[in-house]
């Protein structure tokens, strides 16, 4: 009986796992074409204001990813420095080495210069989230359709995974600041890894879960949202499933799970201990160098209440606003009933934002990898007609692009 159970559910648990690659193409596609209009968009503030494309498209950290991709953290170029206009044989260790690593070792292929590396992974790494991210939106509908009040509220019309899957796509690459997605920045890299590692807990695909985890912890801090994630749902199936926990070949990649993905974070914050001889070598430095630490909000919440007051400003305003429907958008997928552990990401990788000091114009881009939220906007333009939606995405889409250009061209602190 139980055979027969199994081989009738097989066709669907095959697509679901290796969809055809013809599939892959939508979403390859809508990312594309909408980060293509985010570029020709910032091209021409670009003309207009006597800058070079390649300037902006490597401005701010992207120097340094560049630098260190070219002559590693020793050989970084004094003239780069922290937010206090200071450089030290430390400060390039703020920054983590996943993606100038991965640029630096494209940059090594004959003809292809550090920047062009880093636009090119950049713009391979942005296929791959996009793939991730449509089939992520698909998993999120499949497993809310018979819990989530979104979805229950009209049983005749069933929205469509694979449309929901594609117009997260479209969110994903219109966010605010999705020009980073195009740009020397690790943004594309991060999201890629996390959509994966995500895509592994929800089909428990335990060593896809792992190795995306430990590989987002050489990338940026906020991979530990991710390795989280990744370890407590790991364990969750280990101990919860009932059956046992220390046998069979389910239990030992769930355990690989749970042992990989802290490794890449770990080893890089021991690289940066044997540095600088201190365990907390990393933090002393992001926080002396650049004023980032853990303060409950209260910075974010002084700067939206000064900007919405008193700035007559449109891009500190704009971020403030940013900040704020982040938060209507928490509250929204909390309400949806997005499955755990996309939610349980999405909700600390915006805590994490909002809740620290540090530059607040750079909200906008450091909130990006928690798109994931933006499920319900995805399920609420499936259920609409296919014109509506293509209609309601447009401003989206051209505000994302202008937002983008007028951060990099414009307002001088936007990065």
């Amino acid at each position: 009986m139980s055979g027969t159970g199994e081989s009738s559910q097989e066709p669907a648990r095959r697509s679901l796992v290796a969809p055809d690659w013809r599939s892959w193409l939508a979403p390859v596609g809508i990312f594309l074409l909408i980060r293509a209009i985010g570029i020709a968009l910032l091209a021409r503030f670009d003309v207009v204001r006597g800058m070079a494309l390649r300037d902006s498209l490597s401005a701010w950290d992207g120097k340094w990813m560049l630098a260190i991709a070219e002559y590693g953290y020793g050989g970084v170029p004094e003239s780069l420095t922290d937010a206090r206009g200071i450089h030290t044989g430390d400060t390039a260790y703020a920054f983590f080495p996943g993606y100038p690593y991965a640029v630096g070792a494209i940059a090594h292929l004959p003809f292809i210069s550090p920047f062009g590396a880093a636009i090119l992974l950049n713009v391979l790494l942005g296929c791959v989230a996009a793939v991730g991210t449509a089939r992520l939106g698909a998993l999120c509908v499949r497993h809310m359709t018979r819990r989530s009040p979104l979805l229950a509220g009209d049983p005749e019309r069933p929205v469509d995974p694979r449309r929901t899957g594609l117009y997260l796509v479209a969110l994903f690459a219109a966010t605010p600041m999705s020009v980073v997605l195009t740009m020397a920045y690790t943004e594309t890299l991060f999201c890629a890894l996390s959509i994966w590692a995500l895509i592994g807990v929800l089909e428990k695909r335990w060593l896809l879960a792992g190795v995306c985890a430990c590989l987002v912890g050489t990338v940026r801090p906020t991979a530990i949202v991710v390795i989280g994630v990744v370890m407590l749902a790991a364990l969750i199936d280990l101990f919860g499933s009932g059956s046992s926990p220390w046998s069979g070949r389910r239990a030992v990649r769930a355990w690989a799970a749970v042992v990989l993905s802290p490794l890449g974070f770990l080893g890089y914050l021991a690289v940066v201990w044997a540095h600088t001889g201190s365990p907390t070598g990393w933090f002393t430095i992001q926080t002396q160098g650049w004023d980032t630490r853990f303060d409950w909000g209260v910075a974010a919440f002084d700067f939206v209440n000064d900007q919405l007051l008193n700035s007559e400003e449109m891009a500190p305003v704009a971020t403030s606003w940013i900040i704020v429907i982040t938060l209507v958008v928490v509250c929204v997928a909390i309400w949806a009933r997005l499955p755990w552990p996309v939610l349980t990401y999405g909700v600390l990788v915006t805590a994490s934002i909002v809740l620290s000091s540090g530059l607040m114009m750079s909200r906008p881009r450091l909130l990006l990898p928690a798109f994931v939220l933006l499920v319900p906007l995805a399920i609420a333009l499936a259920r609409a007609r296919t014109a509506g939606g293509i209609i309601l995405m447009v401003p989206i889409i051209v505000g994302s692009a202008w937002f983008g250009a007028h951060m990099l061209t414009v307002y001088p602190h936007a990065m």
